[in-house]
């Protein structure tokens, strides 16, 4: 009931008062209130599931009246990490300039975590999200992932240390510590336990580039999204993509209300699933 309301941007009490009066013209109860929090009860699945599809045609057709309206515009904010923002928001200001003049772009790199509160917030209208390929998280109520795209994981290390064949090659070697949580930290834990090692771990990093720096200065190995590896690398790295490291998988997230996705945000949304698609592969 908390987070509705702060989804909605109104009180739990007004939040429970819609709720009573939504039971009073049912006849039914839509919740199961708990010790540990309410639940929906069968008549509120089906009312929830009703919802969700009549605000995703209401969608449809806002964003179909927008199209005749002569074109797109207001202001989109995206909150994404470095790897996406270097290599697809920045390249695609050219072609939105290009296609919808009036849509104003603004990016922030922004920390996950904090980037989900901002999105809850209304601070953003799109965040780019990652997860472990086999570790997906169940979509909060109120907001939509997109697809955006799959990239395999790569292991970076110095120049001079043998090329490796396998990932149990690599078992005894000092790994960079990724950002716990992250999806570079859940599919080395993953891999961990698949292939029965325990990853030594001497240093902590945050973003990427800091990886790329640590490994250049012999202080480890790193497991890094292959996007990380679109620039040049310093001579004394190199990067092997082996079988079993699995992939990246990155959404667009964004809100789904009476009023959400507005037609810019589509348009946003849309130049960013094209350039996902077009991406290049190591």
């Amino acid at each position: 009931m908390v987070a509705a309301a702060d989804t909605l941007r109104i009180s739990p009490s007004a939040v429970s008062q819609q709720i009573a009066r939504l039971e009073e013209e049912t006849g039914l109860r839509v919740l199961d209130r708990q010790p540990a929090g309410a639940v929906l009860t069968p008549a509120g699945k089906i009312l929830a599931e009703t919802a969700e599809r009549v605000e995703a045609e209401l969608g449809d057709a806002r964003r179909a009246l927008g199209g005749l309206g002569g074109g797109v515009s207001g202001t989109v904010t995206v909150g994404a990490f470095q790897t996406a923002i270097r290599a697809i928001l920045v390249p695609m200001l050219a072609g939105l300039a290009a296609e919808h003049p009036g849509v104003q772009l603004v990016i922030r790199e922004v920390a996950e975590e904090h980037g989900r509160r901002a999105l809850r917030r209304g601070e953003l209208d799109l965040l780019v999200i990652e997860h472990d390929v086999t570790s997906p998280e169940v979509v909060p109520v109120g907001v939509r992932d997109v697809p955006f795209f799959d990239e395999p994981w790569v292991v970076v290390l110095p120049a001079s240390s043998p090329t490796p064949l396998s990932v149990m090659d690599l078992a005894e070697a000092t790994w960079l510590g990724p950002e716990q949580g992250s999806a570079a930290d859940r599919a080395l834990r993953r891999l961990a336990g698949e292939l029965a090692f325990r990853p030594r771990t001497a240093h902590l990093y945050l973003d990427f580039d800091v990886a790329l720096a640590m490994v250049t200065g012999g202080l480890g190995i790193a497991l890094l999204p292959a996007l990380a590896l679109q620039r040049t690398l310093p001579e004394n790295v190199q990067w092997a993509a082996l079988p079993g490291l699995g992939s990246r998988r990155v959404f667009v997230r964004h809100r789904v209300n009476r009023t959400e996705p507005r037609a810019a945000t589509s348009a946003v949304l849309d130049l960013m699933l094209r350039a996902g698609a077009g991406l290049p592969t190591p």
